[in-house]
């Protein structure tokens, strides 16, 4: 049994954490919802947007890590996607094996009508919150996202 006891930080973020993988799970279901005429699913087009939003081409380990999945998860979908020509790889100069994957212009077309649905399904899920709280909101999701990812590169 454990004998150190939470903080008052601590209990409130083991609050936050547990409301976070629920709304995870609310966010997924909706996200299916919303592209499913599409033929996507929330995580074939969170790989989209993954792609849609690098800065250059990159491998699926690199999209993976920034993900925050598992790269063998990421390669089946960037594999199906393949298959149904929505992303393709290409050579990677700095690596033989690990090849560099980017969208089509059927997956930016898919892509792109993924956001115009999502666009005015995002604005009406954000009435009535303030833009300062959504922003202190992103800002400990991602001192959070920090922390853990600082814990992960000390992990034996």
């Amino acid at each position: 049994m454990a004998t150190e006891k939470w903080t008052a930080e601590g209990e409130a973020l083991t609050a936050l954490i547990l409301d976070v993988f629920r709304l995870n799970g609310r966010l997924i279901t909706a996200g299916d919802r919303l592209v499913a005429d599409l033929g996507l699913t929330s995580a074939r087009w969170q790989v989209l947007g993954a792609l849609a939003n690098a800065e250059r081409p990159e491998s699926i380990a690199w999209h993976a890590r920034t993900m925050g999945h598992h790269r063998q998860g990421v390669q089946r979908i960037a594999n199906d996607l393949e298959k149904e020509g929505i992303v393709e790889f290409q050579p990677n100069p700095h690596h033989k094996r690990a090849h560099l994957v980017i969208l089509t212009s059927k997956g930016w077309k898919l892509y792109e009508s993924a956001i115009a649905l999502q666009t005015p399904w995002v604005n009406s899920l954000s009435s009535g919150l303030s833009l300062k709280d959504i922003e202190i909101t992103q800002k400990v999701i991602e001192r959070l996202k920090t922390h853990l990812e600082q814990e992960n590169e000390n992990a034996p």
